[in-house]
């Protein structure tokens, strides 16, 4: 029997040599844990490397996306452009709806407010409103006309800040002229000959644009911004 075995035991329990048997110590399962977590990592890391592959070579329809989303002329829309679709609606020089009826000027000689004759009148029940704007259009440089009350059709059925009230030539530039001084005007033909222009102030009317306000839109009106070649789509 070997000195190596317990005494008491023999057999099949004996212990022959002179060297103990190695236990193996239990796997830890921190770092089965570990192993798992770096596994999950190194996938994660290498799906994300892919998916930078793909968008790198596929750049050419983002930069598609890009040119269009900036109107270049590779882009095109259905639909019309401001001006044309303003003049099917009517809005801007001659329609009923718009700011003053200068929005949609692109070009083309202006009048001066000196060859503006703009008649008055007050369609509200405020005393003195009709005298005291017609005073202050005549320091901004536009010829006064008439002044008084409203006529019955528009007397106290103004809602808006006011009307502007021309022939249809008017719309070739004096509606936009003097739509700089009162805003949320609107315009309106009539059959009139003659080419002065009546300025009907409503219930919403507070008080002109501000002078130097009203000078950079007249600055602006006479030199509008050029029109981008390419149109934006969607």
């Amino acid at each position: 029997m070997s000195m190596l075995t317990p005494p008491g035991m023999g057999g099949k329990y004996r212990i022959t040599g002179d060297r103990y048997p190695r236990m193996s110590r239990p796997r830890s399962r921190r770092r089965l844990v570990f192993a798992s977590f770096g596994s999950v990592m190194a996938l994660g890391l290498v799906g994300w490397g892919t998916l930078q592959l793909i968008d790198v070579f596929s750049g050419d329809s983002g930069d598609q996306k890009v040119r269009a989303a900036n109107g270049t002329g590779e882009c095109e829309r259905g639909d019309k452009g401001p001006a044309e679709n303003n003049a099917k609606s009517g809005r801007g020089d001659s329609g009923q709806g718009g700011q003053g009826g200068h929005g949609g000027r692109t070009g083309g000689k202006l009048p001066k407010p000196s060859q503006i004759t703009v008649n008055v009148y007050n369609a509200t029940t405020r005393s003195g409103l009709a005298k005291d704007t017609a005073e202050e259009l005549e320091k901004r440089g536009f010829k006064i006309g008439k002044v008084g009350n409203a006529p019955a059709q528009y007397d106290k059925k103004v809602k808006s800040p006011g009307i502007l009230l021309g022939a249809p030539g008017a719309g070739d530039g004096a509606f936009n002229v003097l739509g700089t001084q009162l805003n949320g005007a609107q315009t309106k033909n009539d059959a009139r000959d003659g080419k002065d222009i009546d300025l009907i102030i409503g219930n919403g009317f507070k008080d002109l644009v501000k002078q130097k306000d009203a000078d950079k839109a007249l600055t602006a009106l006479a030199k509008p911004s050029p029109t981008p070649s390419g149109t934006p789509c969607h």
